[in-house]
């Protein structure tokens, strides 16, 4: 009588759906003042799900006699092919010296906490 049809549904194997974990995260700044900085840590744990994110915050590498400061929240998780996730994170460190850096980066997956 009706006509039959399927639809194909795939499932996102979430490795850490709902378990807490952290990602490592290392970049450097952008070049301001003719010097650049690095930056990197571990984001505060937080549980899976898919629009979850994390927390970070941290002081930069000494250079050219001074640090900055930074903090902020990482984008939404991006799945990877094996279940597990990473996020995007972006921001501007404190200004000091007359001046502030701009960043961008990815964190690592993610680790069991």
């Amino acid at each position: 009588m009706g006509s039959r049809h399927k639809h194909e549904v795939e499932f996102v194997n979430w490795y850490h759906r709902n378990s807490l974990h952290i990602h490592d995260y290392a970049t450097r700044t952008a070049v301001n003042f003719g010097h650049r900085h690095w930056m990197g840590g571990d984001t505060a744990p937080a549980d899976g799900g898919i629009n979850h994110v994390h927390f970070y915050e941290g002081t930069t590498s000494y250079d050219d006699g001074h640090v900055h400061h930074f903090r902020g929240c990482t984008g939404p998780a991006i799945p990877l092919p094996d279940g597990s996730h990473y996020h995007d994170f972006a921001g501007e460190t404190s200004y000091d010296r007359g001046h502030s850096h701009y960043y961008q980066g990815r964190t690592s997956p993610a680790i069991e906490y």
